[in-house]
């Protein structure tokens, strides 16, 4: 099974490649994406899922960086294991000179057409390592934990959140307490280091 990431701020973006990524024939193995727009989830599901490919468009959250080095952990995260193609939808010559340093496979600009993308996808996927297949993958969060996240990062409150699932309020706290857990989170406010689309 062939794991993709896709990185990027904007939400047409990522669902419209996650949409072209799945159609049938484009890949001769099952491919599962997961489309992320927020960074620090992206390095925590870089470490933990262990794409084969990560795709990504930095440009979009370079306002929320105080500085470049705050790329290094999701850089390094993606590069281990993943072959790692950036997507350029602007110029920032110091997230591109800093970007240099790590293992890269591709520069694409975001404007190029889905063949020059898919020639980019082949080349890094033939030069990927192989690794052995996992007997058993299991999910970074639960389901339910992601659905706690989503309606956190929106702003929601425990009150709401446990109405809006049919759960205990004590539920949603706990819920919350292990996702800071299994992300690594430092404190409650972390996931709003990246806020969603529309917030702002």
């Amino acid at each position: 099974m062939l794991k993709i990431l896709l990185i990027d701020r904007c939400y047409f973006t990522r669902s419209g490649l996650e949409i072209w990524l799945n159609q049938a024939g484009l890949f001769s193995t099952p491919v599962v994406v997961t489309g992320l727009n927020n960074l620090m989830l992206a390095k925590e599901h870089a470490m933990q899922w262990q794409p084969d490919l990560v795709i990504a468009d930095l440009y979009g959250f370079s306002g929320d960086l105080h500085h470049v080095q705050q790329l290094s952990s999701l850089l390094t995260a993606c590069s281990e294991h993943s072959k790692l193609i950036l997507l350029q939808s602007g110029h920032n010559a110091e997230m591109e000179s800093y970007c240099q340093q790590f293992p890269v496979a591709a520069r694409l600009a975001k404007s190029s057409s889905l063949e020059q993308l898919a020639r980019m996808i082949d080349t890094a996927l033939l030069a990927r390592p192989v690794y052995a297949e996992p007997q058993n993958a299991a999910p970074l969060l639960t389901r339910q934990e992601e659905k706690v996240l989503s309606l956190w990062m929106e702003g929601t409150n425990n009150h709401s959140i446990a109405h809006r699932l049919g759960i205990n309020g004590k539920t949603v706290y706990t819920y919350k307490r292990n996702i800071r857990m299994k992300l690594g989170m430092c404190n409650r406010f972390t996931p709003f280091l990246s806020l969603p689309e529309g917030v702002g």
